[in-house]
């Protein structure tokens, strides 16, 4: 323990930043061990960190001296925000801001920065095939993220980019199937017929990231665009069907009518798939499944992530 190299993590009692923590803890032998930042230490899911070996600290981004304090004598860390915890793309800019500051004090060796596309590298907001969201973007939270990439390479941070993707534990939460009318379950979604939505459990964010850590001279400096899997609607459909024992019909929601929905962030998220749909040879298309399991065999297809969790899947 004494003489393995310490990556700090944040969000470590959340999906990305537990995923990071738990890849590491199940790799003994990697030469790193896990510094779990959370703003509650005594919470169930810290606990039960510390418990699989991790140091647990106290950190908040809204609190910058504890970030600071945190990294110091970390060689790296993962890094991740969470836009979807206030919603704000202003607010999530001045976390990232914290977290550069501190990477940068503290001399950090190596970060893997948790990241999406800034959206507005394709489409310019003068563009009115979308609504322009906060003032200034397309989808704020790929968007907000992205342009924080710059603060980094700014800050001479060394740094490793990863953009990430859908998360098949979306189908386990509110985009699940829904039972329709005629009692057949419906999966729902605003992608176009035909169109591959690049999916990936978000546990492979941090198998992907420990072996980016273990290959620091390849990697810092260096961007993957990440996925486990490109299917369509229908596919993704087709295979719910097969873990759930019933069949699952696509349909294929207009993206302005998604955005007209009301619920919470639905403009956003109509934004986010017409973006993957519109723009999915850039996007899908820079996720090279092939080079992404030279670097991570462990990489699940949405077969491999149904298998262990069909039952979690969201269906009402």
């Amino acid at each position: 323990m004494r003489n393995k190299k310490v990556i700090a993590v944040t969000g470590a009692t959340g999906a990305q930043g537990g995923g990071m923590a738990r890849a590491i803890l199940a790799a003994p032998d990697s030469g790193f061990t896990v510094r779990a930042l959370t703003r509650n230490p005594d919470s169930p899911a810290a606990k039960e960190l510390a418990e699989l070996g991790a140091e647990v600290v106290r950190a908040d981004f809204h609190d910058e001296p504890t970030v600071h304090k945190a990294f110091e004598g970390a060689y790296g860390a993962f890094l991740v925000t969470n836009f979807w915890a206030h919603g704000s793309a202003a607010k999530e800019t001045g976390e990232v801001e914290v977290l550069v500051r501190a990477a940068a004090a503290t001399g950090l060796r190596h970060v893997v920065w948790s990241t999406l596309e800034d959206t507005r590298e394709l489409l310019p907001v003068e563009d009115d095939r979308m609504p322009v969201l906060q003032d200034k973007y397309n989808v704020p939270h790929f968007d907000a993220k992205g342009e924080a990439n710059e603060l980094f390479t700014r800050a001479g941070v060394p740094t490793t980019f990863l953009n990430t993707t859908f998360f098949f534990q979306g189908f386990a939460q509110a985009m699940g199937p829904q039972r329709g009318e005629d009692g057949v379950l419906t999966l729902t979604l605003p992608l176009e017929d035909g169109k591959l939505l690049a999916g990936i459990d978000v546990a492979d964010i941090g198998r992907t990231a420990l072996a980016v850590f273990k290959r620091p001279e390849e990697f810092i400096g260096a961007t993957l665009h990440l996925a486990g899997d490109h299917l369509t609607g229908a596919q993704y459909a087709e295979k719910l069907a097969a873990a759930l024992g019933e069949p699952v019909r696509f349909q294929a929601v207009p993206y302005d009518v998604f955005r007209g929905l009301g619920f919470p962030g639905a403009d956003e998220i109509g934004n986010m798939f017409q973006y993957y749909g519109d723009f999915d040879q850039e996007f899908t298309g820079a996720r090279d499944l092939n080079r992404l399991r030279e670097i991570n065999p462990e990489l699940r297809i949405f077969d491999g992530w149904l298998a262990e969790n069909a039952s979690k899947v969201s269906v009402s």
